[in-house]
């Protein structure tokens, strides 16, 4: 028996999805206007865990703070990848290896680079 997609097979599920949008812009909206709106000076002040905020919150930040932050997430994700290789490492063979091993030198290529850039480097 083949069984065959058709797009009335599809209607449950987009009446779904319009029924859950439709409860959130109608929850949305009946809080906006139903809720208090009373603006006090404790409500417009800056919270930070009971701290008090001492200086401007639009300080510039050092590039170098983005620059390690965006190479630890790019290394890391590349690093889970490993996982599903190392799960499989039996079955994947001689050839899985191979292709590990080509993957992990793309790596430390990628690595060695931003080392010799002076990427991680702080002044």
């Amino acid at each position: 028996m083949e069984s065959t997609s058709l797009p009335v097979n599809y209607l449950p599920i987009i009446f779904q999805m319009l029924v859950a949008l439709g409860f959130v812009i109608t929850t949305m909206f009946v809080t906006h206007k139903i809720g208090p709106k009373r603006v006090t000076a404790d409500k417009l002040s800056t919270f930070e865990s009971g701290i008090e905020v001492i200086g401007n919150a639009r300080t510039p930040i050092s590039i170098k703070y983005f620059l390690v932050a965006i190479l630890f997430v790019l290394f890391d994700v590349e690093v889970i990848f490993m996982y599903p290789w190392a799960v499989n490492f039996k079955d994947l063979g001689t050839q899985g290896m191979i292709e590990m091993f080509i993957f992990m030198g793309t790596l430390l290529l990628g690595f060695i680079y931003i080392l010799k850039k002076g990427a991680l480097d702080w002044d």
